[in-house]
Order: structure tokens, then sequence, then C-alpha cells
């Protein structure tokens, strides 16, 4: 379980492919991890299988690579670094898993003030989840749902969220982590319980459209 707020911004050092692909990640707190500690890695909950004084390892499976954007780390790609969350920690920013419910892309991007707003792709998936000024994790970052409409949300990321994750360096085009908020999914779920399944139609019903 995370907060989905960002405590360092890793360096890819080195990927191995294999029957799971190895990362390396050269972080500052590495030295304050523990083999077999859950991490954030981008909003995908992984676990330190090796550690060192300035780096560690992880491994995505073939599913987590399916899912997530882990596939296409290279050499140098900045990533976002979150470990789990304490009982006795304030809970500063949502609820965060760490299962990425989808991957989205960048559809706009642009300045407003000294903030900068970016706009995602929204599939179908994720539609029922999102409402307007809900909560989001973007590559594992906690922000704001500012905006949502038919096949897209918009937040806005403060100078402080750009200067401390790696997000405001991703262009139009690039592709990032989403998980939806936790609460939505459990009432989605109850939902589709007492609908007796929650169909397209239905989806479209509430004001949404598959994306």
């Amino acid at each position: 379980m995370f907060t989905g707020l960002i405590e360092s911004v890793g360096v890819v050092e080195r990927v191995v492919s294999g029957a799971v692909m190895d990362m390396w990640i050269g972080a500052a707190l590495s030295s304050e991890l523990g083999l077999g500690e859950s991490i954030s890695c981008d909003g995908a909950c992984l676990t330190v299988v090796e550690q060192k004084s300035a780096s560690f390892r992880v491994q995505a499976s073939i599913e987590t690579l399916r899912r997530t954007t882990l596939g296409e780390w290279r050499q140098g790609t900045r990533v976002n670094l979150e470990r789990s969350l304490k009982l006795s920690d304030r809970l500063g920013g949502h609820l965060v898993l760490g299962h990425v419910d989808q991957v989205a892309e960048i559809v706009e991007k642009r300045p407003e003030g000294g903030s900068v707003v970016m706009a995602f792709a929204l599939g179908r998936a994720l539609a029922p989840l999102l409402v307007e000024k809900g909560s989001i994790a973007v590559d594992g970052i906690s922000l704001t749902v500012n905006q949502v409409s038919a096949d897209r949300f918009w937040v806005q990321l403060i100078p402080e969220t750009q200067a401390r994750t790696a997000l405001a360096q991703k262009a139009v085009g690039a592709r990032v982590n989403v998980e939806g908020d936790l609460i939505g999914k459990y009432v989605l779920r109850l939902h589709a319980l007492r609908e007796g399944g929650l169909s397209a139609e239905a989806v479209a019903s509430k004001g949404f459209e598959p994306g």
C-alpha cells in the first residue's frame, strides 16, 4: 500500500531480459531498502530482490510488463519511487495499491501559470472510476482529477510536483501507468453485483463513452 507521494526519482541503470525482466535502479534511498521490501516504481508495486548502497534490483513478470510501461524502460529512464506505507504514517495523498489499471497516453500538455496541465486518454475500463476532483495515481503520483470527459481526463502539476517527480518531463505521446481510486473500484464492484453486471450500455447511461 502506498500514498502516491513520491520520495525519490531513480534512474534505470541496467535492464536484463529473461524469464522475468531484471532492472537495476540507481536511487538515493537504496541504502534504506531491505530485501523483499515492496516499492512503487512508476506506480507499479515491485519487490526489492537485491540491494546495494546506491542501487537496487527489481523484477517484472510477463503480466507486469503486459499491464504497465515497464517494458519501455531503458538505461537512463527516470522512475518515480515510493516505499510502502507504514501504519503510523500520515496519509498525505490517497490509498494507492501499486496495481496499474491502465496504460494511458498523454494527449495534451500546456503551461498554466507556474503549473503544467496534462490530459490523458481515458479508456473504457478506467472511465467509471474517475470523478471530477477525485483522486488518481499517474506513474505512482497522487493527483487530483481537474476535469474528466468521455475520452480524457486532466490533472495539474504544481511546481513542487514538477520538481519532485519525472512526469513533467514526459511529452505528448508518452505513455503512463494509471491506477484508479480504490474506493471507486469497490463502488463499481458493488454496483455490478446489484445490477447483475456492468455492461457497456450501463456505463454509457451514466455519461461515459468507451475509450
